[in-house]
């Protein structure tokens, strides 16, 4: 099969013939349509110091995608083939006590596909039973090939935005990146009064603009401080959402948070963060990080959304703005490290 693989311990990636996988006895064989192009991914092609401290090489990346169900392992019993599926990119352990007590998304033991184990940047991948989200089983809603190799991303988005009640409250995001700019439609369909994001690139900001923000603000120009007089807010925002990682995003943020407010932080920053820790004592902040997304009752609140929400499913699915053959990967690559477009999807069955 067509793979792009990562031969060794040093930037680059190469579309390359690979041993088709085979499903063990606990696990499902899917056949790639669509893939989507995450920041991991960018991290693993340019072998920064995140991608050699994590990254198990050689390896296939990839953990974004949709695609069809062609075999199943012996002990299977609950995905048949033929389902159209999405794969949490999580795989736990099962048996620390987080897992035990039903919250797998925090076992101390998880591997990622396309990380520490061959991933979707392939015709075909490999992952266990478990790990499987049938868009033909729950709640039989259809998705586009588009928006199912996004489920992924799209469940870090729910899971940042729902974190914190917003029904009636002011929510401010930091990063207008792909997962930020879907976490602005969840908390503005989740009952939201005034959405403000902030960014530097302005062709990102004008996608939020399209999906209905109250406030794009570009802090390159304008400090984040102007969001509450822009807003007329009283007392700053209640909930705050970073995404961005930037290293001075999450202090700013807490400077104009109300008394009391929360903040949910996906964001990975790349260099260590220095700010003023008495604010968040003396305003009585919670901030609350954020790693994946809730198996699977995440996965279940975004379904149902969307199968509730015609608007929601066009604002998620308007994040994709560029979809290539999967042999175009180089330039699907520039698009998404260029910061200036929102997701970049791979679509494995034009090669």
């Amino acid at each position: 099969m067509k793979a792009l693989y990562k031969t060794g311990p040093h930037p680059g990636l190469e579309l390359v013939e690979r041993p088709e996988p085979e499903p063990g006895p606990h696990e499902v064989k899917i056949r790639v349509h669509t893939t989507g192009i995450c920041g991991t991914d960018l991290h693993i092609l340019d072998w920064d110091h995140w991608a050699a401290s994590m990254v198990t090489s050689p390896l296939i990346p990839g953990h974004e995608f949709y695609g069809e169900v062609v075999a199943v392992g012996d002990m299977i019993h609950d995905v048949e083939v033929g389902e159209l599926v999405s794969g949490e990119g999580h795989i736990v352990c099962g048996m620390c006590r987080n897992c035990r007590a039903g919250r797998r998304q925090l076992c101390i033991r998880t591997i990622s596909v396309g990380v520490q184990r061959e991933g979707a940047f392939a015709e075909y991948v490999v992952i266990p039973q478990e790990n499987v989200w049938s868009h033909t089983r729950e709640g039989g809603h259809a998705v586009s090939p588009e928006l199912g190799a996004i489920f992924d991303p799209f469940g870090n988005a729910v899971h940042t935005a729902l974190k914190f009640p917003v029904v009636g409250e002011d929510v401010l995001i930091t990063g207008a990146g792909p997962i930020g700019l879907m976490a602005a439609a969840v908390v503005r369909h989740a009952g939201a009064r005034y959405v403000a994001i902030t960014d530097v690139s302005p062709e990102r900001l004008a996608l939020a603009e399209k999906m209905g923000v109250d406030l794009a603000l570009n802090v390159s120009t304008t400090p984040v401080n102007r969001a509450e007089e822009l807003l007329h807010l009283r007392e700053g925002f209640d909930v705050g959402l970073e995404m961005s990682g930037h290293p001075s995003a999450l202090p700013e943020m807490i400077t104009v948070m109300n008394h009391g407010g929360k903040i949910a932080i996906l964001g990975l920053p790349s260099e260590p963060i220095d700010m003023d820790w008495s604010l968040v004592v003396t305003q009585m902040l919670t901030l609350q990080g954020i790693y994946g997304r809730e198996m699977f009752e995440t996965w279940n609140a975004m379904s149902s959304m969307l199968q509730t929400s015609e608007w929601l499913l066009d604002a998620v699915t308007s994040v994709v703005t560029d979809r290539l053959p999967a042999s175009q990967w180089e330039a699907g690559f520039a698009a998404a490290k260029s910061a200036t477009s929102g997701k970049v999807v791979l679509d494995w069955t034009r090669l």
